[in-house]
């Protein structure tokens, strides 16, 4: 079931996902945490922090889980995704470092990774996932077509995601990563509760499909029509379609 919250614009949706997801810590001071990286969690991820700096909220019993991270950087990269959240969340909050779970890409058998990162997942149940949406109705780096009943697994970036992300990359194309370790899709519908959020207009068609859609692998968020529990908070622009 899919309960779409409609914001004025991104400073809005960052505030409402911060309520929802400040409601879930402070209710549950050992809830599992699945996290998003890309620029739409990082207002909700400023919300936490302040909130941590004024009102003390603890995560020193939070365990996290990440969507993915990037094949080919190095983890201290200033690009990966390991990185990325250190930045914007955990170095400002008193998460425990081996409470924090990332895919590793490093070494040479990735497939290892991804059977590692699949049992630890298993492990535990995540109480809520955050999303954002890619253009092409990506769910973390689950390109269209992706089996709906994958598991954490090697992915290779689709042109449109290669793109996307080539401006955090100085637009230098050689320097974009074309592969990812990922959180499959039977992962993401294993969380109790799914906060997706996005804003802009590029987001409004995904959007759409994912809301009322036919649930296809054309677009993989749609498969979220498919779980009891998902909050979408978009901006005006982003639900403009709906």
């Amino acid at each position: 079931m899919i309960k779409v919250i409609i914001c004025k614009d991104y400073q809005d949706v960052s505030d409402k996902a911060a309520e929802i997801m400040l409601d879930v810590v402070k209710n549950n001071p050992e809830a599992v945490l699945g996290l998003a990286t890309g620029s739409s969690p990082i207002g909700l991820y400023q919300r936490m922090i302040k909130d941590h700096k004024e009102n003390g909220t603890s995560y020193a019993e939070i365990t996290t889980f990440n969507l993915d991270e990037y094949i080919g950087l190095d983890r201290d990269h200033s690009q990966s995704y390991y990185t990325f959240m250190h930045e914007n969340l955990f170095n400002h909050i008193n998460m425990k470092e081996e409470n924090i779970n990332i895919p590793s890409t490093q070494g040479s058998d990735m497939q290892a990774n991804c059977d590692a990162y699949n049992e630890k997942l298993a492990k535990y149940q995540i109480d809520l996932q955050l999303l954002g949406i890619g253009s092409n109705g990506h769910l973390a780096f689950n390109e269209p077509g992706t089996p709906f009943d994958s598991v954490t697994q090697v992915v290779d970036l689709v042109e449109s995601t290669i793109k996307d992300n080539a401006r955090f990359f100085d637009y230098d194309m050689s320097k974009v990563p074309t592969q990812s370790i990922t959180m499959g899709i039977k992962n993401i519908m294993d969380a109790k509760r799914i906060l997706l959020v996005a804003s802009g207009k590029n987001k409004a068609d995904a959007i759409f499909k994912t809301v009322n859609g036919e649930v296809s692998t054309d677009c993989p968020a749609s498969i979220l029509q498919k779980h009891p529990d998902v909050t979408i908070v978009v901006d005006e622009e982003a639900a403009s379609l709906l």
